[in-house]
């Protein structure tokens, strides 16, 4: 019986087609591992619609929506209320970049240094790493400092657009940054008999890479839209 349900459910998908990626990945948190999967960018390029975005990289899109409609749905954890989401944003992805950045880093010349000459080493992936630490830091400082005080103390109607499209100019950088990441790891794949410590590298470089395409996400699709367009009361 649940299975016919299941099937009745994905035959009757909605048609997200026309839905820009950032508003499927807001109304839909169950598929954002679906989407990172497939390389469909909701956060820096969540402007794009997924029917536009399946079309650049070949996807067959009446099978997406159905695999999207099939996934069990889950309770973001991220809250709603703006005031509330500053918060969590820096406590649950600010707070983690910090952290674990530097040991990133640290490791990556580790294994840049001990394998120095293997075929696939990761040549350039601390300073990568070091570049996205600075980079990052002065994001999130002007955030915490500025803008995120800004959004707690406003009041309804109040836009500000001027320092957001400065935060998502920013993020368009940090989607570069991604992309060298991913060049660089090869997708964060060790090739065989990678030791623990290259193995450990990459694990950490994959965990860090889906935390900041998840926090690009919050602020861009969910935080930033409710100043740009005024504050709903």
């Amino acid at each position: 019986m649940n299975q016919v349900m299941n099937d009745a459910q994905r035959d009757c998908a909605p048609d997200l087609g026309a839905l820009p990626l950032g508003e499927v990945a807001r109304s839909h948190p169950q598929a954002l591992g679906l989407l990172r999967s497939l390389r469909l960018d909701y956060c820096c390029g969540g402007a794009r619609t997924l029917r536009e975005a399946a079309a650049e990289r070949g996807l067959d899109l009446q099978q997406l929506q159905r695999d999207i409609a099939g996934l069990r749905p889950q309770t973001d954890e991220a809250p709603r209320q703006p005031a509330q989401l500053t918060v969590y944003i820096r406590q649950r992805f600010h707070d983690a970049h910090r952290a674990e950045l530097p040991e990133l880093a640290r490791l990556a010349r580790k294994v840049e240094r001990v394998h120095a000459g293997h075929p696939q080493l990761p040549q350039g992936l601390g300073a990568l790493l070091e570049r996205a630490l600075q980079e990052l830091s002065e994001h999130m400082d002007k955030e915490e400092q500025i803008l995120f005080p800004m959004m707690q103390r406003a009041v309804p109607g109040m836009r500000l657009d001027a320092p957001i499209q400065r935060m998502r100019a920013e993020h368009d950088d940090h989607a570069q940054l991604l992309a060298a990441l991913r060049r660089v790891t090869s997708d964060a794949v060790a090739p065989d008999g990678a030791c623990n410590s290259w193995r450990a590298l990459y694990a950490g470089v994959a965990r860090f890479t889906d935390d900041l395409v998840r926090h690009i996400h919050l602020e861009n699709n969910v935080l930033f839209p409710a100043f740009e367009a005024g504050l709903r009361a």
